[in-house]
C-alpha cells in the first residue's frame, strides 16, 4: 500500500549538451569508455522519456569509469533516485546509503537521508501484515528531523511520522481485537496499553481505552473498569468509544465512581498516571 505520491527530484541540474541520446536496450550498459559528462547526459535523457532502469544502469556507469569525478559523486544520488522511481527500493536505499557513507557533509546529505525514508514508507503494508517496514520507515523519518530539523524535508517527514505511528498503533490495535475475540484477555490487555502508552497521541486511543474496559469487566475487575472508563469520558467527552463503555457498564450494574463532566481534573491526571505511568 503506498502511503504518498511520487516525490520530486530536489537536486539542482546542470545545463546538458544539446543531441546526446542513447540507444541502448533497457537491460545494460556496454562499456564504451566515454566523458564523464556524456554518460551523465545520456542517463538524464533517459530520465527523461521514464526510462528509469536504464538510467540507473547510465548513472552507475559514470562511476564505473570516473570514479574519482564530481560527475560520480552526483551519479550516485541520481541513480537512487532512479531506482526510486522504478520501484526498486533497494537498491535505492543502497545508492542512497553509500552517498552518505562517502559524503555525510555533502549539501545533499539531507536529501539521501530523506530518499532513504520514502523507500521504506513507500513499503508500509496493511496492518494485516509484518510490519518491519513500516518500523525501519520511523526510524529513517525520525533520522531526518533529528538531523535536519530546518531542513524541507523535515517538515514532510513529521507528517509521516505521525502517519507511521498510527499504522503501527493500528497494528497492536488489530492484535489486541484478535486477543480480545478469543478471550485471551491479560494479551489484549497488554497490546491496548501498548498503544495507549507508546502511541498516545494517535487516534486508536479512544478505541483502546474502551477495549480495556471491555476486557477488565470479562476480567471482573470492575474498579479497574470504572476507572479507564472515567479517564475515558474525560479525555473524549463525546466519543462513541466512551458512550459505548457507558453502556457496558450500566449494562453489568457497574457504576462510574466519578462523574466525568464534574471531577476535579486532577483525579483524572492520577487516574492516567496509575494505570498507564
Amino acid at each position: 500500500m503506498t502511503l504518498s505520491s511520487r516525490i520530486l527530484l530536489p537536486l539542482a541540474v546542470s545545463a546538458l549538451v544539446a543531441g546526446c541520446s542513447s540507444n541502448r536496450p533497457d537491460s545494460a550498459v556496454a562499456y564504451v569508455e566515454r566523458p564523464a559528462e556524456t554518460i551523465y547526459a545520456e542517463a538524464f535523457q533517459s530520465m527523461d522519456r521514464n526510462q528509469y532502469d536504464l538510467a540507473a544502469a547510465q548513472f552507475d556507469e559514470v562511476e564505473r569509469q570516473h570514479p574519482y569525478s564530481e560527475w560520480a559523486r552526483r551519479s550516485m544520488l541520481m541513480a537512487a533516485f532512479a531506482n526510486y522511481q522504478s520501484n526498486n527500493y533497494e537498491e535505492a536505499i543502497s545508492d542512497a546509503e553509500r552517498f552518505i557513507s562517502l559524503h555525510p557533509g555533502n549539501r545533499n546529505a539531507a536529501y539521501a537521508y530523506y530518499l532513504v525514508a520514502i523507500c521504506y514508507f513507500e513499503q508500509i503494508m496493511d496492518v494485516g501484515r509484518d510490519q518491519a517496514a513500516t518500523r525501519q520507515a520511523l526510524e529513517a523519518l525520525e533520522q531526518v528531523t533529528r538531523r535536519f530539523p530546518e531542513s524541507r524535508y523535515a517538515t514532510d517527514a513529521r507528517l509521516k511520522i505521525d502517519m507511521t505511528r498510527d499504522h503501527l498503533a493500528g497494528k497492536e490495535m488489530s492484535v489486541g481485537r484478535w486477543y480480545l475475540r478469543r478471550n485471551y484477555h491479560l494479551a489484549a490487555i497488554n497490546r491496548f496499553q501498548t498503544v495507549i502508552e507508546e502511541y498516545g497521541t494517535t487516534s486508536h486511543v479512544p478505541e483502546a481505552l474502551h477495549r480495556l474496559v471491555e476486557s477488565y469487566v470479562a476480567l471482573g475487575i470492575d474498579n479497574e473498569a470504572q476507572q479507564v472508563a472515567s479517564v475515558l469520558g474525560y479525555n473524549f467527552p463525546g466519543s462513541t468509544w466512551y458512550q459505548d463503555s457507558y453502556d457496558l457498564l450500566n449494562r453489568e450494574g457497574i457504576t462510574l465512581e466519578v462523574d466525568p463532566e464534574r471531577e476535579d481534573p486532577s483525579y483524572f491526571e492520577r487516574a492516567w498516571r496509575r494505570l498507564f505511568g
